[in-house]
């Protein structure tokens, strides 16, 4: 009985498949998180200048303050041009 308990706490670390379970799963989110930032750089889209919406808005209503534009949009009215 005693060589059995000796020969159960003689085993080195990774002979224990409770140890690969704990280390596996981070690991596995690592390299999936690693993979995941390679694709994005690898696959990034150009960047745009301008959204033919926003250059068709600023065309029509010209670079007005914030106030201005928030007043047009809750009460419909064109606000005049200066």
């Amino acid at each position: 009985m005693q060589a059995e308990q000796q020969a159960r706490v003689a085993r080195p670390w990774w002979r224990y498949g409770m140890v690969w379970m704990v280390i596996g799963g981070p690991l596995a989110v690592v390299v999936a998180g690693i993979a995941t930032a390679v694709i994005a750089f690898h696959g990034a889209d150009p960047v745009v200048a301008s959204a033919p919406a926003q250059v068709a808005a600023e065309e029509a209503f010209g670079l007005q303050p914030a106030m201005a534009g928030r007043n047009h949009a809750a009460t419909g009215t064109v606000p005049a041009r200066r």
